[in-house]
């Protein structure tokens, strides 16, 4: 799992984590902040930030005495990306079986048609 579409599907795959960069979307925040919601510890918290920061998803800045996190949105291009296009192979599947289910209903409905004409 060495490259970062990999790394970033992982590290959302955790709950927190998803949590953690949903509130990252709105504003930066400290790890205190962020720990606040949950039952679990600051350190814990810290850990779900290192795996969220090797994805490549937030980014650790120093403002004096705070280290606010930061969501680095750009990642989710690469994610957008990558879902678009299976979303359009997806897509394209359906629209050929709606095609093939529609030319079947026609072939059903013909000799109906047929036994009512004669």
């Amino acid at each position: 799992m060495d490259d970062q579409l990999s790394r970033v599907f992982s590290a959302l795959a955790d709950p927190i984590r998803r949590d953690m960069v949903a509130r990252l979307a709105d504003a930066d925040a400290g790890v205190n902040e962020l720990a606040e919601p949950y039952d679990v510890s600051v350190q814990a918290v810290s850990k779900h930030l290192k795996v969220l920061e090797e994805a490549g998803l937030v980014t650790r800045t120093r403002d004096a005495q705070r280290r606010p996190v930061h969501l680095e949105a750009e990642v989710f291009d690469l994610m957008t990306k990558w879902i678009e296009r299976y979303r359009r192979q997806a897509e394209e599947r359906y629209r050929r079986l709606d095609d093939v289910l529609a030319e079947m209903d026609t072939d059903t409905a013909a000799p109906d048609r047929q036994r009512g004409a004669s």
